[in-house]
């Protein structure tokens, strides 16, 4: 089975237990505490490594998270660390927070422009995005500046690309004149 497979089944195990335990909010939080930690390249070495013992794994991880965490999260990641599947918490983390997003129907959205956009344009860009009916009811927009693209922006929506970028306008025209 594959690791986002496996990964995905246990978030979404997490996902039902702290809605069943009223914990949504915080168990989310202490997703995106662990997955921050497991950037730490040590602790994922840790995670990762098949010598440690799991005796030290549980208390590193008791070390580290018992103030982090909330009573939901440290008896998952407790559960974790018994199955032996510590070594799949930062691929866990991330698909809860996806899984997360799904259920809350939040939709995350890059724009990506030549200069930064104010807060107008956004609203205008968030706005047309909600009409069109192709995200969820609320939006987490991450703004990219790249002056390579000259000017107009780039919006990217899951797998959906949608380039206003003066850069592929021009790119598209001079295909035009190359055929013609």
């Amino acid at each position: 089975m594959s690791i986002t497979r496996i990964a995905g089944r246990y978030a979404k195990s997490l996902l039902d237990l702290a809605i069943e335990n009223n914990s949504l909010e915080a168990t989310m939080e202490d997703m995106r505490t662990l997955q921050a930690m497991c950037k730490n390249r040590d602790l994922l070495l840790l995670l990762k490594s098949p010598i440690v013992n799991i005796g030290k794994k549980k208390q590193v991880f008791a070390a580290l998270f018992d103030k982090n965490l909330g009573e939901v999260s440290k008896a998952f990641v407790n559960l974790i660390l018994v199955k032996r599947r510590e070594d799949l918490l930062p691929e866990i983390a991330d698909e809860f927070i996806s899984q997360y997003k799904t259920f809350k129907g939040i939709t995350n959205v890059t724009v990506t422009s030549a200069t930064p956009l104010d807060a107008a344009t956004l609203d205008s860009i968030k706005k047309k995005l909600l009409d069109s009916k192709i995200t969820a009811n609320e939006l987490q927009i991450e703004q990219k500046v790249n002056p390579e693209i000259l000017g107009g922006y780039i919006i990217e929506v899951g797998d959906k690309l949608f380039d206003n970028s003066i850069a592929y306008k021009l790119s598209k025209l001079s295909k035009q004149f190359v055929k013609n």
